[in-house]
């Protein structure tokens, strides 16, 4: 594989994760409050573990001469990361 076909791989996983992270918490509204984390709490936590290293492998296989091109692909993945924690924030104080 090239640079630009990890990056583009790892671009997409960033996507991926963050969705991961939000569909348990999503799923959490519809269930009544559980003595126990239970499975969506640890799919949120490997979820958001797995970010970083995504995350490293973007940075490090991004094209720098582009710059606002790598910031505009990775908008979406922390607007999403940024409403999983939002919701999971929400969940726990309503």
């Amino acid at each position: 594989m090239t640079t630009q076909q990890v990056n583009r791989v790892a671009g997409r996983v960033l996507i991926v994760l963050p969705l991961m992270a939000l569909s348990p918490i999503l799923i959490g509204y519809n269930q009544p409050p559980q003595p126990d984390e239970g499975t969506g709490a640890h799919i949120f936590q490997l979820s958001i573990a797995a970010m970083a290293p995504t995350l490293l492998v973007f940075l490090a296989t991004a094209d720098w001469t582009k710059p606002w091109r790598c910031a505009r692909r990775l908008a979406l993945p922390f607007i999403l990361l940024g409403l999983a924690f939002g919701a999971l924030y929400y969940l726990e104080h309503r």
